[in-house]
């Protein structure tokens, strides 16, 4: 099998590696991908976003299969071109993909399904939104109603903050989501959806603030654990049968079924799982987390899902143990990054047991490795329980020099409390 991956991220590097571990696999592919991605796959510079150059480049090297990783891509239609083109491809029509694209879409798809979510309201004018901020709180929860990258996101106790937020977005021409807080631990859950058959992966948590202790403001993931000890085994059953399968089947009965990989991100509060978003698309970072532990030929899992045949193959298979990943951002980051400072010390040390993914990285034309993003590189750690991975992501972390660069201490270290059902 010729894998096409469309993408330039830690993600992606992920996606690389898992596949790269098939023994189906024969070449990989990636556009526009990375220096860390082209140490296991062929670089092609092209635009994911087009829908053209990613079809004339999955015509030149016959791609068996398309994988696209981005968000984007899949929002504008790409995974439609392909498919009129006749490659299967591992990701959602521009239709279904409006799952993540709109969360007011989302919103009228999990209400048609009966799916509990938070209390919510668009509002599209700026006469409007001191009236809405008020009929929400004491913590407010604004959000931007398009594709943000994580950081559209500001959850907060100060009513002004929150104002503001809202008419930034509203000044800029995005409709803003205001939804009611959901407590509890947070939880993502990927699965595999092929129509109405839906096949679960490992749950993970994210970190989504950029600071330890989850302070500051909200990034694109600064690090994810796998598996979740406190997640009771019931819980995550709930999940797939009461959220995930009523989405799935909701978006066939519309004529959008989902194809691809569909990410529930979910509040487990005193009433129960309550979901917060839903993604089209593999989650970065928890993906390099979840893959790191997948015992299961990676290919051929979504080659079933791109024809249609997942409910044939045999569910995945996963490693004992515990995986997590560890983002090491820019100075700045999330705000304005700086970029183009030397790295070193991040060669992927192949003990098996880390591994260093790309994610903002380039190299100069004497090979030196700079920062090219907010988030440059993820490292990845696994072992027997998740004190063995934290160990091992830490120490291997401490021998990368990136000038100005920070990251948190407390992934996956922190003691979770799922409150009791009422």
């Amino acid at each position: 099998m010729r894998v096409l991956v469309i993408g330039s991220g830690a993600r992606e590097h992920a996606l690389v590696l898992a596949l790269r571990r098939d023994p189906s696999v024969t070449a990989v592919v990636a556009a526009p991908g990375n220096p860390g991605i082209g140490q296991y796959a062929e670089l092609r510079a092209v635009d994911p976003c087009s829908a053209e150059a990613v079809v004339a480049l999955a015509t030149e090297v016959a791609a068996d299969l398309v994988v696209i990783g981005p968000e984007v891509p899949l929002v504008l239609g790409i995974a439609d071109a392909l498919r009129a083109a006749d490659f299967p491809v591992f990701g959602p029509s521009a239709d279904a993909a409006r799952i993540e694209g709109s969360k007011a879409f989302a919103k009228d798809v999990m209400a048609a399904a009966g799916v509990r979510t938070a209390h919510s309201e668009v509002v599209d004018n700026p006469a409007e939104l001191d009236a809405a901020l008020d009929r929400f709180g004491p913590t407010w929860v604004v959000k931007d109603d398009g594709l943000a990258a994580g950081k559209g996101v500001v959850v907060t106790a100060d009513r002004r903050a929150a104002r503001d937020h809202g008419a930034e977005l509203l000044e800029q021409g995005h409709p803003v989501l205001l939804e009611s807080f959901l407590d509890g631990p947070e939880v993502s859950l990927f699965c595999l959806v092929d129509g109405e058959t839906v096949v679960p992966l490992l749950p993970a948590q994210d970190h989504k603030r950029v600071g330890d202790g989850d302070s500051g403001p909200n990034t694109g993931g600064m690090g994810a654990y796998t598996p979740l000890p406190w997640l009771p085994a019931e819980t995550l059953t709930e999940i797939v049968d009461d959220v995930v399968k009523p989405v799935a089947a909701e978006l066939v009965r519309r004529g959008s079924g989902f194809s691809g990989l569909l990410y529930a991100g979910l509040a487990i509060g005193a009433n129960g799982p309550a979901v917060v978003e839903f993604n089209c698309r593999f989650g970065d970072p928890e993906t390099q987390a979840v893959l790191a532990l997948l015992d299961s030929p990676f290919a051929e899992l979504l080659h079933a899902t791109a024809t249609g045949r997942l409910a044939e193959v045999e569910p995945p298979r996963w490693k004992d143990g515990a995986a997590i990943t560890v983002v090491l951002a820019a100075e700045n980051y999330p705000a304005r990054p700086r970029t183009g400072d030397v790295i070193t010390g991040a060669e992927d040390a192949g003990d098996g047991d880390t591994l260093v993914l790309h994610a903002g990285t380039a190299q100069r034309a004497d090979k030196t490795l700079v920062s090219a993003g907010g988030r440059v590189l993820n490292v990845v750690g696994v072992g027997a329980d998740l004190a063995e991975a934290r160990e091992r992501a830490y120490a291997r972390l401490a021998q990368i020099k990136l000038p100005g660069s920070h990251f948190r201490t407390d992934i996956g270290a922190t003691e979770v409390v799922v409150p009791e059902r009422v």
